[in-house]
């Protein structure tokens, strides 16, 4: 059976004698052991960063840069092994695949022009003869902890900032699929990072304490579920650390009398059902604003998810797939039954679907449930599944509170003919990214993600500037010249120039 190992220092091994399971979803089967690491394999990892990140920092970045470029190439190149690789393991289908490894080499082209967003502050003449500049240099080492759901895109958003600034890094992912961030690894070394710069350490808990205690590590991100990122923001914070921590969402899609039901339908199909609804900017709430919204978009919502098709992760017909693992699937048909427990109307059970020839694969069917109320558990908890929740809003200023009052606030969308509803939905909604009539409202690699609330611990975001500022400090420096002709401390007599000006010989360029 096939053995997933640490990439540490440029090479594979490790000395843990615990392993993981990793699944194939599609059947249920066990296709591959991983090595749950120990504080040695951790600590081999940190001293291979350590002589490599002086190195790497003194780098210029344009050189850096290069090396980003290099690697975005080598990872084109192997965009469809990549994707079947990491479909084999998450069990999200391989459309979904090459998209969770696009959006992350977006955030590498971000890197490729990291050379302008290093540049620094000047102001000359602040006061008599005295200038002042600022210049962004690396922490040092940093380390990201990434979930499941994203193998490749969450550590590229990590790791490319990080590397492209001057930082070692050193990337836990999740033990479930592992096997794309350990080849992305070894791909940024075929692109000329050295060793010890990117490097891979498998684990679970045991391992994730050794990250945020280790004090050589300067900064970890994080993206999973909130109560493990509270976790990680505390504990790292009261190591010393700087940490920015991503946790769970509930977004919620706000259906204007006045939008276009077929879009929003459409927009609803992937949104809530795409890559098994296991993603943190999937949509699982709708909003419909007034019963007549309800009703009709309730009768439109019915047949396309009929209509939907579950199958394998190769199935190129696929709307989406299989959950990650038997564990998984099993949570999320318990939200169904909480859901029905609570009184919500369950117009589209998913439970109990099987796949011929997977039967033992770990399959959900699509769910569709109406009538939820703010005070039902399933609404105020992250289900993380194929499942769609309707919660009806008689008016706007319910629209409004209902998310603006939720303990997530990742993601909203609104959708309307209305400039003026959407304008004013913007503005007063208290949730950290905002979609007009867009389902899944992520922001392009040179802006930045991140939610409010229970979605996000910390102060700064991920990716683009916000990322910059995360992975750097900015050093500032006020400067004033004598005017040259200042004595040196020991005179010529003792064998050194007469003046300051003489010690120098200004090279010339080229």
């Amino acid at each position: 059976m096939r053995t997933i190992d640490h990439v540490i220092a440029g090479g594979a091994g490790g000395g843990g004698t615990r392993s993981g399971e990793v699944f194939d979803p599609n059947t249920g089967q066990v296709q591959a052991r991983v090595t749950l690491g120990v504080q040695a394999d951790l600590d081999r990892a940190v001293a291979a960063a350590q002589g490599a990140q002086p190195g790497w920092a003194a780098v210029n970045p344009q050189r850096r840069a290069r090396v980003m470029f290099r690697f975005k190439e080598l990872v084109e190149a192997n965009m469809d092994a990549l994707a079947h690789l990491l479909s084999s393991e998450h069990g999200k289908v391989i459309a979904d695949s090459k998209g969770d490894i696009q959006r992350g080499l977006e955030v590498i082209e971000f890197c490729c022009g990291i050379p302008h967003v290093l540049k620094g502050e000047y102001t000359q003449g602040a006061g008599p003869g005295i200038d002042v500049y600022s210049m962004r240099q690396p922490l040092g080492i940093g380390a990201g902890i990434t979930p499941f759901n994203f193998p490749a895109m969450i550590p590229m958003w990590m790791f490319g900032v990080a590397i492209a600034t001057g930082n070692a890094f050193i990337l836990k992912p999740s033990e479930r699929d592992p096997s794309v961030p350990v080849r992305l690894a070894e791909l940024m070394l075929e692109a000329g990072a050295p060793a010890g710069i990117l490097q891979v350490v498998h684990g679970d808990k045991e391992m994730v304490d050794a990250i945020l205690d280790h004090p050589a590590i300067a900064a970890v991100s994080f993206v999973g579920s909130s109560d493990i990122a509270h976790y990680v923001y505390r504990r790292g914070v009261e190591a010393g650390k700087r940490v920015q921590a991503m946790g769970g969402a509930k977004n919620h899609g706000i259906v204007m009398p006045d939008a276009d039901l077929d879009q929003v339908v459409a927009d609803l199909a992937g949104a809530a059902f795409g890559s098994a609804g296991e993603r943190c900017m999937a949509l699982p709430v709708v909003v419909p604003v007034g019963d007549r919204t309800a009703e009709a978009l309730r009768e439109k919502l019915i047949p396309a998810i009929a209509a939907l098709r579950v199958g394998v992760s190769t199935d190129a017909e696929a709307h989406y797939g299989p959950v990650v693992n038997a564990a998984h699937k099993s949570r999320v048909e318990n939200w169904i039954q909480t859901g029905v427990d609570e009184g919500a109307e369950l117009v589209v059970d998913g439970r109990g679907f099987t796949l011929q020839g997977h039967e033992q694969g770990f399959f959900v069917g699509p769910s569709l449930f109406d009538r939820v109320t703010p005070q039902m558990q399933s609404y105020k908890e992250e289900i993380f599944g194929p499942v769609l929740q309707i919660v009806r809003a008689p008016d706007f200023e319910t629209a409004v509170r209902l998310p603006s009052e939720h303990q997530y606030g990742n993601g909203v969308a609104i959708f309307t003919r209305n400039g003026h509803a959407a304008r004013e939905f913007a503005a007063r909604v208290n949730v950290g990214m905002v979609g007009i009539n867009v389902p899944i409202p992520v922001p392009v690699a040179y802006h930045s993600f991140g939610g409010w609330k229970r979605s996000a611990f910390g102060d700064t975001n991920q990716h683009g500037m916000e990322g910059v500022k995360f992975w750097t400090k900015v050093k500032t420096i006020t400067q004033r010249w004598p005017d040259g002709t200042a004595e040196l401390p020991r005179g010529a007599e003792d064998g050194g120039p007469a003046r300051v000006q003489d010690a120098f010989v200004i090279p010339t360029m080229g």
